[in-house]
């Protein structure tokens, strides 16, 4: 019991970062033992706040597992319902499918032509005047915050229904993503190549073309393929609000109870969604 005793003081020691003291005849003298300290308490007290927190948000959540138990059943039904898969407009469902594609891919390469300038002025190693990069901070932080979705119905109601509302409204929110992350990237290049193109003369233009931009290009291709392999994903749900996309084909099947229907365009989107998270992880791996 002693040696346990021991072994639970020097545990509590290295918990508050008390190491043993040596003594001149080799043996060690036991740190004093606390049992509740303020550090200790306070996580504690965050602990339980955490607690007390997520149990608030599954009541307001109104999770319920008796309702999931009643509902797999009619999931289990539905999906027997759509076997086989219909296959005669195959045709019509991949053009969606790859329509799908085409609005993420156009709105990530805009939103990377737009976001990179932003970023520039926004990152504290490359911008002198701090307070310059506040405001786009502020913009860039909105753009981020509303999803996709949100703007895509905002451009629905301004040019109509189809693709081109969903390009839009996944440009804006893609700026403040990529903006955010091309920021952080650029944050992290060594400042010996900014000094070195400083002290020769060069422009602040010059510093970011031939300095800057060479040493973050790999990273801030990374976050481009990142942000388009997650665009294609969230660019399938866009139809829903009339924003273009395999998602219109998605809408109608479910309003129809055509399960066979939708059968098929499930099996289309994960197909899709795999082909394109391999060809970014792969473009990734060759560009790091």
């Amino acid at each position: 019991m002693r040696r346990v005793a021991a072994h639970f003081r020097y545990f509590e020691a290295f918990m508050q970062q008390q190491a043993p003291v040596r003594l001149d005849d080799g043996s060690y003298r036991e740190p004093p033992i606390v049992w509740l300290s303020a550090k200790i308490a306070g996580r504690v007290v965050l602990a339980i706040a955490l607690i007390a927190f997520f149990v608030l948000c599954v009541r307001l959540s109104e999770v319920d597992l008796g309702k999931l138990a009643s509902g797999l059943p009619r999931l289990a039904a539905w999906a027997a319902r759509g076997w086989p898969p219909q296959l005669n407009e195959l045709d019509v469902m991949s053009l969606r499918a790859l329509e799908t594609v085409a609005i993420a891919t156009v709105a990530t390469t805009v939103a990377t032509i737009l976001a990179f300038p932003l970023s520039v002025l926004i990152s504290r190693n490359v911008m002198p005047w701090p307070w310059f990069g506040v405001p786009m901070r502020w913009l860039i932080n909105a753009f981020r915050g509303i999803d996709t979705v949100v703007f895509a119905i905002l451009f629905v109601a301004a040019v109509g229904l189809g693709p081109f509302a969903g390009v839009l409204g996944m440009i804006v929110h893609s700026i403040g993503v990529i903006a955010k992350l091309y920021s952080e990237a650029i944050e992290t290049v060594p400042l010996a190549p900014l000094e070195a193109a400083a002290m020769t003369g060069a422009g602040r233009t010059s510093i970011v073309t031939y300095a800057l931009l060479p040493s973050a290009l790999p990273n801030l291709a990374s976050v481009s393929l990142y942000v388009w392999e997650a665009n294609v994903r969230t660019s399938t749900i866009l139809g829903i609000v009339g924003a273009g996309g395999i998602g219109i084909e998605i809408k109608a099947a479910i309003d129809l109870l055509d399960f066979q229907r939708l059968l098929t365009l499930t099996a289309i989107v994960l197909v899709m969604v795999t082909i394109i998270d391999q060809l970014s992880a792969w473009l990734r791996r060759r560009l790091v």
